[in-house]
């Protein structure tokens, strides 16, 4: 049977009702960080293909990585891999059942950010 009704139905929600939350932004963020370690690791690949197969590729690979905009690259490379680190420990956790209440959620949330920042800063200074 028809639904006479379909045009006083509400729509179904959608980003734009729904205020963001911390547990949904980290976990967005996390699938984006592992994609971007996937072209990370390409990337790492490339300059490992490049020494193999020549002086000449590999000093023009190697310009590319160590340029200012490779090293933005993978300084961004490098934070993401902290959080996306930190957000699997947080993962971990979870799995076992505990901590899931939402403050203790969401306190894990801020210290996988905040982490991952501190941690990237001193990969910077330390190496």
């Amino acid at each position: 049977m028809a639904d006479v009704n379909r045009g006083n139905r509400p729509l179904s929600p959608h980003l734009t009702i729904y205020r963001p939350q911390l547990t949904s932004m980290t976990s967005i963020l996390t699938r984006i960080t592992g994609n971007a370690l996937l072209i990370t690791a390409l990337l790492i690949v490339w300059w490992f293909l490049a020494a193999a197969t020549s002086a000449e590729y590999f000093d023009t690979v190697n310009g590319v990585l160590t340029s200012w905009f490779g090293d933005l690259v993978l300084t961004l490379s490098v934070l993401g891999l902290w959080y996306h680190t930190l957000a699997g420990i947080r993962h971990l956790i979870w799995d076992t059942g505990r901590m899931l209440d939402i403050p203790t959620a969401e306190k894990l949330g801020w210290t996988a950010l905040i982490g991952s920042v501190v941690l990237t800063i001193l990969t910077i200074i330390i190496v």
